[in-house]
């Protein structure tokens, strides 16, 4: 994948075939952070906080599915990608780019989890087998693309000339 023109808040992007099939795989897997993962509080002495945890549930749910709906929208929409010489050309604003940024981070994040929280402060064993070996995949994979579009949102990236 690589920078190809950046003009203002546009970004002209180039992807290997296979890396467009790839990131539009990891996009379909969207959300992967459980919906019982995020807690309002664990104080339970906080006034109705069964019900506000419900609020909570409900607004994230709906968010979640708005989101996937623009997932597909923007990923499908025609003319987005440009296919040629085995690579697909596609052209996103820093607004598209922040808002998939988000998305992956919650792939990566969900695959994490699915894992067991390698790492974390509790004491989480790592999860093992086929689907283990799939959610490291995954994570990796997300943070491969978070990487590249954190470097084009910062500047670190300069575009790279067509050979």
């Amino acid at each position: 994948m690589k920078l190809l023109r950046r003009s203002g808040e546009k970004y002209e992007l180039e992807f290997p075939i296979e890396e467009k099939a790839l990131l539009l795989h990891l996009l379909k897997l969207y959300p992967l952070v459980p919906p019982t993962y995020h807690q309002l509080t664990k104080d339970k002495k906080l006034p109705r906080r069964e019900e506000n945890q419900q609020l909570l549930d409900e607004a994230l749910a709906a968010r979640r599915a708005l989101n996937k709906k623009e997932i597909l929208a923007l990923m499908s929409h025609p003319g987005r990608f440009k296919e040629a010489d085995g690579t697909s050309k596609a052209v996103f604003t820093r607004g598209e780019l922040e808002w998939l940024l988000q998305v992956i981070n919650d792939i990566r994040v969900g695959s994490w989890i699915a894992l067991g929280s390698p790492g974390y402060e509790q004491e989480n064993k790592p999860r093992r087998g086929a689907q283990s070996t799939r959610d490291l995949i995954f994570m990796e994979l997300a943070g491969a693309f978070e990487m590249f579009f954190l470097g084009l949102i910062n500047g670190d990236m300069p575009p790279e000339t067509e050979e």
